[in-house]
């Protein structure tokens, strides 16, 4: 399976202390650091290497977004994480459909809700 440089997922509730939860559950993560308005950094590992974390709250459509500057997470796509973290912080989670490339659709999203369930979306024509 194709490992990604990097994981960015879009989580539709920025609950921070159930974030840091997560993380330090799944990456045994530091707490958050103010990092500016609305920002916040940490630093996780995973196989040894370290992960940088950055959260970004309400960045489109009330969404916050959630970036691993790294390889070297437990997900090895978006996708992966998007279902973990919508298990694990029982929110909407959204995430790009996979690697982008020229020509692709840049408004195709990949959806997971809280139940399971999950499927392709367009954002922010998605009418939710």
């Amino acid at each position: 399976m194709e490992r990604y440089p990097d994981i960015e997922i879009y989580l539709a509730k920025a609950d921070i202390p159930h974030i840091e939860a997560w993380l330090r559950d799944a990456l045994d993560a530091t707490p958050f650091k103010s990092a500016g308005k609305r920002k916040w950094r940490s630093r996780g590992q995973c196989n040894q290497a370290e992960v940088p974390v950055l959260l970004v709250e309400a960045v489109a459509d009330g969404f916050a977004t959630l970036w691993f500057d790294s390889d070297a997470t437990p997900w090895p796509r978006d996708t992966d994480c998007a279902r973990d973290a919508a298990k694990h912080l029982a929110c909407e989670v959204r995430c790009s459909l996979g690697g982008w490339q020229p020509g692709d659709d840049p408004d195709r999203f990949w959806q997971v809700l809280p139940d399971g369930s999950e499927g392709a979306i367009n954002w922010p024509d998605s009418g939710q």
